[in-house]
């Protein structure tokens, strides 16, 4: 599934998917990869792009929907 609130939280930002890469210390591919939910990232991965971006884990990559059964 696309990671929407990734994407959105970056440009809310005014940041690109290099920016957010060089600040977490990973390629622009790994973002975008992210975005559009080909790569699950590591918890580590998650918690620096948080930190980034000024947002809580729950904002970016929870999804009630998904948990739901």
């Amino acid at each position: 599934m696309k990671n929407l609130k990734l994407k959105s939280a970056r440009a809310l930002k005014d940041m690109s998917q290099e920016d957010l890469a060089k600040a977490v210390n990973v390629s622009r591919q790994t973002i975008n990869a992210i975005e559009k939910g080909d790569y699950n990232p590591t918890i580590n991965l998650c918690i620096a792009i948080c930190k980034v971006l000024g947002v809580t884990l729950n904002d970016l990559f929870w999804n009630p929907e998904e948990t739901e059964a």
